[in-house]
Formats: C-alpha cells, structure tokens, sequence
C-alpha cells in the first residue's frame, strides 16, 4: 500500500515521504520490486505496532488489563529528538509540587531512547496485496541508546520454522525463518578489533591504568591489601571504649609514603547484650603493604606483619584507663577473616593501685606496646616475664578482607612456585609463631654446637669420631 500510496507526489508530506516517492520512481525504472510480500517499517513510519500496547501477561482469555499496565503502554520509548541534559548545571528546582503528565512520562518512567524497525510480512491472497488487514510483523529489531541490539523473535538456528496462522476461511498457515546471514568476521580482524578494544581500554579507564602500573612496579614482591573493620569490644569493666592501634611492619616489608598505618577509634558507649556489655564500633580501615623476596639461604624465617592494639576508657570527667592490650598477626591467606582476640592488662598488687583507677583514673601501663608479643628492640636469646603482673580482660572483634596481588601469579610455572612457596612459608608462620621460635632455637644450638667444636683439641675429635665408627660396626 506504500508503493501505491506514495506513487502521487500529492499525498507526499514529510522529507521521508518524498524519498520513498523517488525510491519508488526508481523501483519502476529498473524493473519493480523483486519481492512482493516483505517490506519493513522504519521508526520514522507512520506505523504503530498495536501488540506492543496490549501484550498479555498471562494466557488468560479473559484477563483484564491492570491500570498500570495501561499507562505503561501509552509511554512512546522512541525519544531520538530528546535534547540531551547539561549534567554541570545545577538545577535550581530540587523538588517539583505540580508534576503534568508529560513530566512523569519523561521522569517517572524507565525510557531509553530506541531505534525500531519491524520486518512485515504481506500475508494476503494472491491478486489482493497492499491490504492493511493482511499485514503481519514477523521480525522486529531494536537498537538502544547503549548499541544493544534486540531481535525479536531469536534467530531459529536449530529450532523449527515460526508459523502464522491466518484467520479466514482457508485457515492459511505460513511459515519462515529468521537467519542471521552477517559475514564472519575473520580471525585476524577480530584480533585487531580486540586490540583495539585493549588500547582504548588502557588509555581511558583509570582502574586499568593503575592495576597495569601496580603489575608492573612488582616484578618480585607481593602486595597485600587488608580492607579492615574493628567491630565490636566486649567484657571489660568501664563503659565509653575506644581503641588504637598500629600495624608493626617487619624486615624485607615497606609501605607506600601515604599508608597510615596506625589510628584511633570513636569513643562509643557500651550496651547490655546478654551478660557482657558491647561497644560496637564499625571501625573501617585500609593497609598497603609490600614484601620483598630476600635471599632464601638466609637463616631467618620471613615473618608477617602484625597488628598491635589497646583498648582504653574514658568517662564523663576526662578520667581514661587502659581497659586491654592485644595483638594480631594478619591472615596469610586472601578472603574474609572473623577474629576475637582476647586481652590483658598490667595490674598492681594492693587496694591502692584500684582505688587510684576508680577514683582519678589511670593505671599501669606498657611504654612499648610491642611487649603485647616480642618487644622489637629485644635481642636477647630468651624473653622472661617473671615477675610480670597481669589481669585477664576483654576481647576485641576484628573483620579483614585480605587481598593478595603479584605479578609472579601470572608469569611462568617456576616463578608460580616460587612464590607459592614464600606464601607457605609465611603462612606457616603466622598459623604457627612457635615453629619460628623452635627453628630459630635450633639455629642458635647448632652455632654454638660449631663453636664448640672448633673450641676443642683435634686429638680429642678424632678420638671421639673413631669411638663413633668402632660402636656403628657390626
């Protein structure tokens, strides 16, 4: 009916109805239309496909349409002419009292501005084309602001054809195919596509920017990032808790010039919760820390870092005490950690020292919270704490989200060894400190064992080592 229609040049208004007038004209100069019963229909057309305004929800015969489902369906989704909306102005109106209708359609709805075009399907008798009545869509393609584009119905592919039944006397079924007929993109194209997705990518997208810049400033190290929480306190005496804390970094491990790697937590009043009294503190905090790879032939074990904290109170007359002191060495392994570390605190012995904590505040406390573990300036062979008072307290609860990060991940299968074997060894020392302390108590015996020996007379070791031999023989 178009090419009837717009044959007179009379019944042409729109730009778009004069180029179909000369595409016509050409069509009749080279022969006619080759096909007769598929056309299509643009966005532009005058053409409104009346099923998308009264789809079904249910296969009902009798169902009724809700009032929602009727204004949703007076909403037109093809906005091309929309003007786009200048984000850096600020909008002097925060809230609209008196909405129009055109404003809830534009504002109130989810529409995003479509490109739609419906492959029809000329269905009539032989001899009675170009009548509305007998028009069918059988594909239509949509194509968004985004550049998704929707092919409804799906191509058939292995499926059977799509049948349209006609209602009439004969009762005609028709049936066709959707195929996609695009030409395959060859390997090497694809390729080159890839990698230019790739080059955009880098030189556009920060995050990539700064993973690649990470991977490739860490040829032979290990990143580790802790997304860290202080939860909660519970157990201890006096109410209005804080805590700080410090992360202890030790040998072949640094951190960025800009890592804070120590803070203090708000002052939060406790509540009842069953027989203890809570402080909850949702305490966010961020650790970057980097370790180096040294020799492995050295003789000391690599060790993880370790995170030391205090627990204090301070009440309405700016009296503070130290409520706890506690320690955590920070999960070896990536993923989510719960911990509960329990705490102590120094005390006195004799009623005056707790008086003087009740009544002006204050208590003993440690000039070196690295004492909580092994003081860092200790360098002796043996730590004693004879004599050392203490008094069970508290105990903190702490959320870690561990992240690791290396570029020895990605490389070969050696240096993937290598370094898996690094993590085993730190993590076998931070599951397990006492293995350290056992090693290194053998190292210490085994030099002095050495020293010893060079100590004695060679007349003696040679003895000793005959001795040996003569007991061994059968």
């Amino acid at each position: 009916f178009e090419v009837d229609l717009y044959q007179n040049a009379s019944a042409c208004q729109t730009p778009l109805d004069r180029q179909y007038h000369e595409d016509i004209l050409k069509l009749e100069k080279a022969g006619g239309r080759k096909n007769c019963r598929i056309f299509t229909y643009t966005d532009h057309d005058r053409f409104t496909n009346l099923e998308e305004h009264c789809q079904k929800l249910t296969d009902s015969d009798h169902e009724v349409p809700s009032y929602l489902a009727e204004r949703m369906a007076n909403v037109r989704r093809r906005r091309q002419d929309r003007k786009p909306i200048e984000t850096s102005s600020l909008k002097s109106k925060i809230i609209t009292w008196e909405p129009s209708d055109e404003f809830i359609k534009n504002n109130h709805v989810i529409n995003t501005p479509v490109q739609t075009m419906y492959i029809m399907g000329d269905l009539g008798p032989y001899g009675k084309l170009g009548h509305r009545e007998y028009e069918h869509v059988l594909c239509t393609i949509k194509v968004d602001s985004n550049g998704v584009i929707t092919v409804k119905p799906d191509f058939n592919g292995t499926k059977g054809p799509y049948r349209i039944e006609l209602d009439g006397e004969k009762r005609e079924v028709w049936k066709y195919t959707i195929e996609n007929v695009s030409a395959q993109m060859r390997p090497e194209e694809a390729e080159r596509e890839q990698q230019m997705f790739r080059d955009v990518r880098a030189t556009t997208d920060p995050l990539y920017l700064i993973i690649c810049s990470l991977l490739q400033t860490l040829p032979g190290t290990l990143r580790l990032m802790v997304n860290g929480e202080i939860v909660s306190a519970q157990g201890y005496e006096y109410d209005n808790l804080y805590v700080h804390f410090f992360v202890e970094l030790p040998a072949q491990w640094s951190s960025p010039a800009f890592q804070q790697l120590s803070g203090v937590t708000q002052t939060c009043a406790t509540k009842a919760v069953g027989w203890d009294n809570v402080a909850y503190f949702c305490y966010l905090f961020t650790l970057e820390m980097f370790f180096t790879q040294g020799d492995e032939s050295e003789g000391s074990l690599p060790q993880w870092p370790v995170l030391y904290f205090e627990v204090l109170s301070l009440d309405s007359w700016q009296r503070y005490r130290v409520e706890g002191y506690g320690s955590l060495v920070l999960p070896a392994s990536p993923g989510l950690h719960e911990l509960t570390i329990s705490t102590w605190r120094p005390v006195e012995l004799g009623t005056v020292a707790e008086l003087r904590r009740f009544f002006i505040g204050g208590s003993p406390e440690l000039e070196d919270l690295t004492y909580v573990r092994i003081p860092s300036t200790f360098k002796g062979a043996r730590l004693s704490r004879l004599g050392f008072r203490t008094e069970t307290t508290g105990s903190v609860t702490f959320r870690l989200h561990c992240l690791q990060q290396s570029k020895a991940f990605l490389e070969t299968s050696a240096l993937r060894q290598r370094m898996q074997s690094v993590l085993d060894r730190l993590g076998g020392f931070s599951q397990q400190s006492s293995v350290y302390s056992v090693l290194e108590a053998f190292q210490r015996a085994r030099r002095r064992m050495q020293e010893a020996r060079k100590s004695l007379p060679q007349d003696l070791i040679s003895t000793s080592a005959s001795t040996v031999h003569q007991s061994q023989e059968p």
